[in-house]
Order: structure tokens, then C-alpha cells, then sequence
């Protein structure tokens, strides 16, 4: 979280040095006057799960700790953003596919006392999700042919990929998580505006409201309490 406020903060200084800059000829004069407009997103993310561990994780399963690894991902989406009577607040929706994979590691305290290493135990969850987010943008005014805003609300994801009814391979077992999941979103970006088209890069962070993770009593699941998706987005939006 506070990599995104320091970002917001950067590009709101960034934007402080332009705006002192002379006056020039606009780009796109007319694009705050259109109510709707639509576009493209293609971006990049680094998914992570927030672990909490069961309290017997170590005394009933010899489990030391449980930590995350973030992974990287990337995706896709349409964008469609409404103005709300004013050219500095607007309603965006983006509807999204994107590719996440998360990793979890366990640390086993290791049974030869002349070893002092722990042994560690990977699993990575992977999703293909679609998700709906619907964000709040409060935009500066343009100066020149850039401008910077902030961003608040909320995404509702599917998990195309999850495993959630699929039956539990014992032997060789996974972690389930849920298909559906609510999060909360903030972020912010910059824009530029060209001839014929507003380009923007935009840092997101999204975090669920609930725990995603489900119990089935599986050697990889037993040490675990509760897992919150936790994603960090970085996109590039295209907007006519």
C-alpha cells in the first residue's frame, strides 16, 4: 500500500513541475467535452497472497513458518469511462481477463539435528480470472497536454481456473482457493494527450475483502488459516 500512495505522490509533484510550465498548444481539445469514452488496456501485474497460519501450524504439522512469493502475470481489457458532470470526476470500468500465479512456501524444521537448515516445500496457485472493476477517478485539471488523478473502488474477479469443486488429489494435493472474490482497489496515473488519442500508465493496488482460501484438510491446507489476494496492477490505457 505504501508503494502506491508513494507513487501517487511522485506523479503529483511531477505534475506540480508541469503544471508551472508555459502555456502550449492542447492536444485533443474536445475530449473533456464527450460524456463517454472507450478504449484498451494492456498491462502487467504481481499477484501475492496475504497468509495468515493456522496457530497449531508448527506444534500439530512441524510447520516454522508460511511466507509468500509474488509472481508476475499480465492482462488485458476494455475501457469505457463516464464523466459525472465535471472533467475532473469520472466513473471507469475496464473489464478485465488477466493470468495470476501466487506462491506459497512452507518451512519445515528439518528432522536431522545436524542439519541446521529448514527444509522448504513450494505450492503456486494459478488463475485465470475475469474481473469487473468499477473505480472512482478524480482527475487534475489539464495543464498543456497532461494531467495525473487518483483512483478508489472496488473489483468483483471469477477465477476461470479455480479448483474449487474439482476433487482432491491426496497423493500429490493442492491448494483451493474460491472462484468468486470481492476486493477493495486504489491507485493512480498520469496522462498525455496526442492528436487523436489519450494515452495513460496507471499503478493499482487491489486487495480482497474476505479470505479466498478453502479448508480440506490436505497436508497443504492444514498449516494455512486464512489467504487474501493481494495484486499489484501496472497498465497502459489507450483512450479515443
Amino acid at each position: 500500500m505504501s508503494k502506491i500512495w508513494g507513487i501517487t505522490v511522485v506523479g503529483i509533484l511531477f505534475s506540480t513541475t508541469l503544471f508551472a510550465q508555459p502555456e502550449k498548444t492542447k492536444n485533443y481539445r474536445r475530449f473533456d467535452d464527450r460524456w463517454i469514452h472507450f478504449g484498451f488496456m494492456l498491462g502487467a501485474n504481481m499477484a501475492n497472497f496475504k497468509a495468515i497460519p493456522a496457530t497449531d501450524a508448527y506444534s500439530s504439522y512441524g510447520v516454522k513458518s508460511l511466507e509468500t512469493k509474488r509472481q508476475p502475470g499480465g492482462q488485458v481489457g476494455i475501457v469505457t469511462t463516464l464523466k459525472l458532470g465535471h472533467p475532473i470526476v469520472r466513473l471507469r470500468f475496464i473489464p478485465t481477463l488477466s493470468f495470476q500465479e501466487r506462491a506459497i512456501q512452507y518451512y519445515y524444521a528439518n528432522p536431522n539435528p545436524a542439519q541446521t537448515n529448514d527444509i522448504m516445500q513450494e505450492e503456486r496457485v494459478n488463475s485465470t480470472n475475469l474481473d469487473f472493476p468499477l473505480m472512482l477517478q478524480f482527475r487534475t485539471l489539464r495543464i498543456n497536454n497532461f494531467a495525473a488523478y487518483v483512483l478508489v473502488g472496488g473489483q468483483y474477479s471469477y477465477d476461470l481456473q479455480s479448483q474449487e469443486d474439482a476433487s482432491q488429489n491426496f497423493i500429490d494435493p493442492f491448494v483451493k482457493i474460491k472462484a468468486h472474490d470481492f476486493q477493495g482497489q486504489v491507485g493512480g496515473g498520469l496522462e498525455w494527450f496526442a492528436p487523436y488519442f489519450k494515452f495513460g500508465f496507471e499503478v493499482k493496488f487491489s486487495q480482497s475483502f474476505r479470505s479466498s482460501f478453502i479448508q480440506d484438510n490436505t497436508p497443504v491446507s492444514l498449516p494455512i488459516d486464512r489467504l487474501y489476494n493481494k495484486v499489484l496492477w501496472f497498465s497502459l490505457i489507450f483512450e479515443g
